[in-house]
């Protein structure tokens, strides 16, 4: 039988091969489907491996996982899912819309567990959140309101700015949408946004050196699968121009950013791998209710709002979930 490796990252390495897998037919294989490299999952998989756990499954000891890593090169994506169809996993986990529709075109069979930022119903993804129908389901976090929330908190911090801007990643399928939000919004209070593409790090880059050379007042990076996995980058280049910025997630002000507004990244992977176990243990997707989220973060970096000359109003830090000093 042809060996083929399965290489376990980030934590809990351990290496399967057909021919193991074969000799132990009771353990689940779950494939782990990412457009992106494993230096930039950890924090996806951290919570990912943590909901396995909560319901009785361990990396190398009850379950296996095969990693599939497209390093942001998109194209490979539907070559990487076919290649876990044909090792004919238990499950295949798939973080962010590219991977989850690369999946969904090359089986119809084999569960998908997703988590996407627009609605699954109106992506085509599921019938139904409650009943998804179908082979796939997975965690939505409500993320239509999330940019409009995220303007809105920079501009209380910053009304005299009349100039934003929006980070935008053109290879992320609900980025229009997006755009269109923060738009609308952004007419609405009389604030003119500057948009800016972005899908590499080279971009990210280009990006912020336009920001200074055109003395936009502030930035504003929505959730995204590559940006959230490019906070550090995000946190120095924002530390290096003194851009006054927010993402969506909590990691960008512990990187020393100023503000996020968005979910816990961690938690959505978290509730994804409780979804797996479901499935594991016999549920079919198509019985299983896809798990919304409502809660929300805001976190402010009192020490970079400080380096930056602002003062954060009080009626910000009163509606603050934490505020690091």
């Amino acid at each position: 039988m042809k060996r083929r490796e399965f290489i376990a990252v980030l934590g809990g390495a351990a290496a399967w091969s057909l021919a193991a897998r074969a000799q132990q037919t009771t353990i689940p294989v779950i494939g782990y489907l990412s457009q992106d490299s494993a230096e930039f999952d950890t924090i996806r998989l951290t919570g990912f491996r943590r909901g396995l756990s909560q319901s009785g499954y361990v990396e190398g000891r009850n379950v296996a996982i095969a990693y599939r890593f497209a390093g942001n090169q998109l194209d490979r994506l539907s070559a990487l899912a076919a290649d876990l169809v044909q090792d004919r996993v238990t499950v295949i986990v798939t973080p962010g819309l590219p991977s989850t529709l690369a999946a969904r075109a090359v089986t119809s069979i084999v569960p998908i567990v997703f988590s996407v930022g627009r609605d699954p119903v109106q992506l085509g993804l599921v019938a139904s959140l409650n009943r998804p129908g179908g082979n796939v389901t997975g965690v939505y976090p409500f993320t239509s309101e999330l940019e409009v929330k995220g303007l809105e908190l920079l501009h209380e911090l910053l009304p005299a700015t009349t100039a934003l801007g929006l980070l935008e990643n053109p290879r992320n399928p609900i980025a229009a949408f997006m755009t269109r939000d923060v738009l609308a919004a952004a007419n609405a209070i009389r604030v003119e946004i500057q948009v800016l593409h972005a899908s590499t790090e080279g971009e990210i880059d280009a990006a912020f050196i336009r920001l200074a050379q055109e003395r936009t007042g502030a930035l504003l990076v929505p959730a995204d699968v590559f940006f959230d996995s490019r906070i550090t980058q995000l946190a120095a280049l924002a530390t290096r121009y003194a851009v006054p910025m927010l993402c969506g997630i909590r990691e960008f002000p512990l990187a020393g950013g100023l503000m996020s507004y968005g979910f816990n990244l961690a938690e959505i992977y978290q509730l994804a791998g409780l979804q797996v176990a479901h499935i594991i243990k016999g549920e079919k997707p198509a019985d299983l209710p896809v798990i919304q989220l409502s809660k929300t973060e805001f976190v402010i970096n009192l020490k970079t709002a400080k380096s930056l000359g602002l003062t954060v109003p009080p009626s910000l830090l009163g509606r603050a979930n934490e505020v690091m000093e």
